[in-house]
Order: C-alpha cells, then structure tokens, then sequence
C-alpha cells in the first residue's frame, strides 16, 4: 500500500513540476514552430478521418434511440432539438476525447518513452535545447488548439447523419428536423461543449506527455507507458466532462 501511495505522489511531483516548466516556457515560443506544426498535424490533420467515422455512426446512433426514448412523451418533430442538444453538450466532446486519447495519446506516449529510453531526451539537453520547451509544449498547445476544431467537425457530421438517417428511416424532413434545433438552440450548448473540449485536449496532451516523458526500463517501459498514457487520459477525460458539466448546466 504505501508502495503505491508513494508512486502515486511521485508521479503528482513530477507532472506538477513538468506542468510549471512548460508554463515557463511559454517565453520562448517563437523557438518551436516547426514542432507545434507538426504536432498540429498529428493531433488534428491526422485525426480527421477516424473522428469523422465514429461520428457519423454516433448521429445515426443517437437519432434511432433519442426517436424511440420520447416517441411516447413528444413529438418526433423535436427529433433534431433533443439530438442536436445531446451531441453537442455531451456526445461529441466526449467522444473525440475517447478516440484521440487512444490514438494520439498512445503515439504521444510511445514516442517520448522511446526518446527517453534511447536517450535522445539527454542528448537534446546536452546540445543546450530545453527538451520540455521542444517537446512537451508544442504537444500541449496543439491538444488545446486542434480538439475545438475536432468536437466542431464531430457536431457537424453528427447532426447530418442523424437527420439524413430521420429523414430515410422516422420520415422527418430536414426541413422539420432543423427547425427544431434553431428553435431550442441555446449558444451554451455549443460553446459549453467547445470549452469542454479545451480542457479535454489539454488534458490528453499533458498525462500522455507526461507518462512518455518520465517512462523508464526500456522497451516494457514505454510499453507500460503507453498504455497508462491510453488509461488515465480516458479516466481524466470522463472525471473533467462531469466536473464541468456541474459547472457550465448544474
């Protein structure tokens, strides 16, 4: 018990302090263009296609199970309000998340931990280039930036494949489906879902970072890495999506 206390409070003092350093950093931005740009195209570029995909099945998902949920207590011309609301604030955030943090934050984590294990991380330091300000902040800025754009895409497919799937299999026109959602649309519910976002990206970015950075014993090392990366980036998602959900709708 107290082993895993004290690698429980080790691994705080080190995210803590590789946080403060990337702060720090901050100052010298200029210095990481090319790495920001490419760290734009692994966690955006890159993400495109896979976001897109499960979105368009969680739209058609959500339009059969939202129609069937208040068939018995409203009308389905409410069809596209109830979807549009539910993807919005909740399923395309979240869902992003989920697939990013298992596609970007196992690359993150693999990448770093290799690094580390061959010693690249020292060789850096050695040459005199501040390896969190090289490797660690254009990766945190890039979650921040590229996972809005990405919950934008994921609301945009979600919404058409619902109401092209209400339209094909519940008899909804667009027509009716739309006017339902500019009816009951409330800018929190975008923007609640976009800040949400935010701090998913940076949330990602930063315990994958972390968990690659500071990875040890060679290759089971970055293996186990890796996958804690995957772990606690899923784990931390869901705990920020209820905590701001008592913040932005409690």
């Amino acid at each position: 018990m107290l082993k895993y206390l004290y690698l429980a409070a080790r691994g705080t003092g080190q995210a803590f302090i590789l946080l403060w350093d990337s702060i720090l950093s901050l100052r010298e931005l200029r210095k990481i263009k090319r790495p920001f740009v490419e760290q734009l195209e692994f966690f955006g570029t890159r993400s495109l296609f896979l976001v897109a995909l499960a979105s368009s099945f969680v739209g058609m998902v959500s339009s059969v199970q939202t129609a069937y949920q208040i068939k018995d207590y409203a009308p389905l011309d409410l069809l596209g309000m109830g979807v549009a609301k539910v993807v919005m604030m909740e399923l395309g955030p979240v869902i992003t998340a989920l697939i990013v943090a298992g596609r970007v934050g196992a690359g993150m984590a693999a990448e770093l931990g290799t690094m580390r294990i061959t010693e690249q991380i020292d060789a850096l330091e050695t040459l005199g280039i501040d390896s969190i300000r090289h490797l660690i902040l254009p990766r945190l800025l890039a979650g921040i930036i590229m996972m809005p754009l990405l919950v934008v895409l994921a609301d945009f497919v979600s919404i058409m494949s619902s109401a092209i799937v209400s339209a094909l299999y519940l008899d909804i026109p667009f027509s009716t489906f739309f006017s339902g959602i500019r009816m009951y649309f409330y800018p929190i519910d975008l923007f609640g879902g976009l800040l949400k976002s935010v701090a998913f990206g940076f949330l990602i970015a930063f315990v994958s970072s972390s968990f690659g950075y500071y990875a040890k014993e060679g290759a089971k090392g970055v293996g186990i890495a890796t996958t804690q990366a995957v772990m606690y980036s899923s784990l931390f998602v869901l705990m920020a999506d209820y905590i701001l959900g008592v913040i932005l709708y409690g």
